[in-house]
């Protein structure tokens, strides 16, 4: 390993105050009092750094997996194997005394000394002593008290001092001066500097009370060994004695500040390990300290975690400026699953970079800070690949703002399109992959949007002219556009019955969630509320429930800002959902020794939880999990193309609609922004359309209330009721001119008694599909009254209009509350033309055709008589 001692060191002073800011946020009341001082001792029970066995009463340390000691780790393997859960060997394992003291034990009888033999609790003098007594007296055994009496008569000896490896703060074993665990240490070294004891030392000069020579050959080489020494590895503690004040601190800092929002579980032993490395290598801070000097993978990440906690003590905001990073905790934002340090490093003109900062700032502190990083992750690329190209084709790469004019920009726009059209990478390097991205037509649109952003933010706030940026630089960037509008095909009726095949699901759960991890529960709620598959994946334990006796499942509409929302769930799948919880709950009571979660820690619980690094059980299954999952089972169907999640919630607006609904209530219950959005989903068509606006009904301008909305009966809604109906056409009726005839015997093939005055009878009603039709009618009446001759002639017309008049008035706010009016005005399904047809304008009475009919029918069995005849 490269020493980290070469690598760059702050001066003095620096290191001086960062010491003492430490210092007094680790003398702070929150600071966890387990992590102070030289040597940490930490409880078996940490919440954040545990490390007893999980069996109860074990007094073991655990071992790397399973949370239990060696052994039971091993009876645990073997009874999971038959069957047994988790519970129930906890409760039936048999608890193990300790094989090693977690901490120096002192002698009973010599407080000086080190005990050492555990279990009698005495030094190796005393111990000598027993065992001598034991022989004088044959018939003397420890279980009858002979022991206790032996101690009341026996005599403290002088210790040997503390040892003299200058990190270790146990006591000498011997009179060699060093600790049992150094000690042998020193003898596997091969004595460096020949420090020795006389022979037999203990029968000629301890055992008459003189004092031991020690002789030693050469003094500064043994002093030299013993500065090198590591500290005394023990259970349950982290010795930080031999490191630097400043890195002793950081550690301390850096272990409590993983605490607070722990991503990953940090051993005791693995800490204890990096310390050591840190002393060997003489590191003098982790600040600046290359994470990769390290060989091991977890010495790296915990390196870059401490990292990453003391940035946010050691510099300010404008400290990061001047870096070429932003820390998102500056500003009180985290991300989810993202770090809070977010490199600029790869925006290499200076310029450009600190208004690259300055615009994530401004993002990071206004009200609608994006609740996610993509944005802040299409600036940082936006600026990245601006910057690549100034380097390449501006003049001293971009890098002086005055040189840059129009046609830089036209020249960089022209770049990316040429890069989109052919299919080539992105010049700018902004993966922590160290990989590039293709250009694609989205994020070519996204680079110019956000870089667009970056420099008219600049030019508003005045930053562009204080670094003399040209204005039409600026405002040659265009907008990159709304994209091409597309948009996922439902599922093909015979995919969607295979994706819903009972026996196809238990595959999907048998071969692809061998673990019963809940992939099955997450498809089928997928399927069947048309959730998005991030909403499935993230719901809480407590997320089912009956309401009025209905099953509703709560869930959280992120996308749109719609949390703790409900829906109706068929009572089969609130079944499955239930068997899903128990199975939860059933795990957390297997990683927390058989108790049940308590109510505070409930609310946080996933539904899904996953088993990586999660011990309170509120991170869910990540969506990269349940797609792999997924994305094999389809390919293992073999349906002949290439299917995803997501197709299920189109598959699922677009049934919606046919089967009656409108766009308002599609948006609703799936969740979305808009009726546009809503359209995008439900595939709309000519038909679909038609069908939906002709299931909107109002009495019509000859009813004794013209323009009220109908139901399956004649209820009247108001227009705050119509935004959450769906019309059921189960009634049955004809269509008739500008709208439907209800009564009955017309529907039926009778006769109509008023002679078809349909726009003045009860029973006629006007429909969505026929709103245009009813405008003109509005207009042509408005034009005879203002041709009127005179005033009471007009005034006739309108009043006799009026009822027609209320009952279109009706229908468009009906439509308006149906989120349909638009679409109604839209479609125009009667055009006047359309009347001047020979289609619409040759017209025959029924009684004609039934005449017709009939004639046509005896002609048919006189033929067919003849024929007979002549046969």
């Amino acid at each position: 390993m490269t020493a980290p001692s070469l690598l760059p060191r702050p001066d003095a002073r620096a290191q001086r105050d960062r010491l003492e800011v430490l210092t007094v946020l680790i003398n702070g009341p929150e600071f966890d009092p387990a992590l102070r001082g030289g040597v940490l001792k930490i409880p078996p029970t940490h919440p954040v750094y545990p490390w007893s066995c999980t069996v109860p009463d074990c007094a073991r340390s655990r071992w790397r997996r399973y949370a239990m000691c060696s052994v039971h780790a091993d009876q645990w393997q073997e009874a999971e194997a038959g069957g047994m859960t988790r519970v129930q060997f906890l409760r039936g394992a048999e608890p193990l005394a300790a094989w090693e003291a977690p901490e120096e034990m002192m002698c009973r009888i010599c407080p000086q000394r080190p005990a050492f033999s555990l279990r009698l609790a005495v030094c190796f003098r005393h111990r000598n002593r027993w065992l001598s007594h034991l022989k004088r007296n044959t018939g003397a055994r420890e279980e009858d008290g002979e022991f206790e009496r032996w101690l009341a008569d026996q005599q403290p000896c002088p210790g040997y001092g503390e040892c003299r490896a200058e990190v270790c703060d146990e006591l000498a074993a011997s009179p060699l001066g060093l600790c049992g665990a150094h000690e042998r240490g020193y003898i596997r070294a091969g004595r460096p500097g020949g420090a020795r004891l006389p022979k037999n030392f203990f029968a000629t000069f301890e055992r008459h009370d003189r004092p031991v020579p020690v002789t030693c050959e050469d003094q500064i080489v043994f002093r030299a060994w013993g500065r090198a020494q590591l500290p005394v590895h023990r259970t349950g503690q982290v010795s930080l004695r031999g490191l630097r004040p400043l890195l002793r601190a950081e550690f301390q800092w850096g272990m409590y500040a993983h605490g607070l929002q722990p991503t990953s579980v940090w051993n005791l032993t693995w800490v204890q390990s990096l310390a050591d490395e840190c002393q060997r290598g003489d590191v003098a801070s982790l600040a600046g300290l290359d994470p990769t000097v390290f060989h091991r993978d977890y010495h790296q990440r915990m390196v870059g975690g401490m990292q990453e906690a003391l940035r946010k003590v050691y510099f300010s905001p404008g400290d990061t400026r001047d870096g070429g990073y932003i820390e998102t905790e500056h500003f009180g934002v985290r991300f989810p699953h993202r770090s809070s340090y977010v490199d600029l490093t790869c925006v290499s003109q200076r310029w450009l970079r600190d208004l690259l900062w300055d615009h994530i700032a401004d993002v990071l502190r206004s009200p609608s800070c994006p609740r996610s990083a993509q944005p802040v992750d299409y600036l940082r690329r936006a600026g990245a690949e601006l910057s690549a190209f100034l380097e390449a084709e501006a003049p001293d790469g971009g890098h002086d703002p005055r040189a840059l004019r129009e046609e830089h920009a036209h020249r960089f726009v022209a770049d990316l399109r040429n890069r989109e059209r052919l299919g080539l990478d992105f010049r700018g390097q902004a993966r922590l992959d160290g990989k590039k991205s293709t250009v694609t037509e989205n994020k070519r649109r996204m680079m110019l949007n956000y870089g667009r952003a970056v420099l008219r933010g600049a030019l508003d706030n005045g930053s562009a002219e204080r670094i003399g940026l040209n204005r039409a630089f600026i405002t040659a960037v265009p907008v990159g556009g709304p994209g091409t509008p597309r948009s996922r095909n439902p599922f093909p009726d015979e995919v969607a019955r295979a994706l819903a095949d009972e026996s196809n699901l238990r595959r999907l759960a048998e071969d692809h969630d061998p673990h019963d991890r809940g992939l099955r529960d997450m498809w089928e709620a997928i399927i069947i509320t048309g959730r998005r598959a991030n909403e499935v994946i993230q719901l809480h334990l407590d997320c089912i429930g009956r309401y009025g006796g209905l099953p509703v499942l709560w869930h959280d509409q992120t996308k749109v800002g719609n949390l703790n929302a409900a829906i109706r769930i068929p009572d089969r799948f609130m079944d499955r959902l239930e068997e899903r919880r128990r199975k939860t709950l059933a795990r957390f009571a297997d990683r927390h020794a058989g108790r049940a979660p308590t109510p505070a820690e409930r609310v946080h619980l996933a539904l899904f939880p996953t088993d990586m690094l999660n011990p309170d059980g509120r991170r869910a299954l990540s969506y990269t999990w349940f797609h792999t999952g997924l994305r094999n089972w389809i390919t293992d169907l073999d349906l002949g193309g290439h299917y995803v999640a997501h197709q299920a919630r189109h598959t699922l607006a677009t049934r919606l609609l046919r089967a009656g609904a409108s766009l308002t209530h599609i948006r609703r219950y799936m969740g979305q922004v808009s009726d546009r959005m809503a359209e995008h989903y439900v595939h709309l068509t000519q038909s679909d359309l038609d069908d939906v606006l002709q299931r909107v009904w109002v009495t019509g301008p000859g009813t004794a209330n013209p323009g009220e909305l109908l139901t399956e009966g004649t209820t009247p809604l108001t227009r705050e009721q119509a935004q959450a109906l769906a019309i059921d056409l189960s009634r049955r009726s004809t269509p008739a001119e500008g709208g439907f005839c209800t009564f009955q015997p017309v529907v039926e093939g009778g006769a109509c008694p008023w002679n078809l005055d349909c726009h003045n009878c009860d029973k006629f009603v006007l429909s969505g599909a026929d709103l245009l039709y009813w405008r003109r009618k509005r207009e042509q009446w408005r034009l005879l009254a203002e041709g009127s001759p005179d005033d009471a002639t007009a005034h006739y017309l309108h009043r006799y209009f009026e009822p027609t008049a209320r009952a279109i008035d009706g229908l468009e706010s009906a439509l308006a509350g149906l989120g349909l009016l638009d679409d109604a005005l839209a479609l125009d399904l009667r055009k006047p033309q359309d009347y001047f047809h020979r289609v619409w304008s040759t017209a025959f009475r029924a009684a004609d055709l039934a005449q017709t009919a009939g004639d046509e029918q005896d002609r048919a069995d006189d033929t067919t008589d003849e024929q007979e005849r002549c046969a």
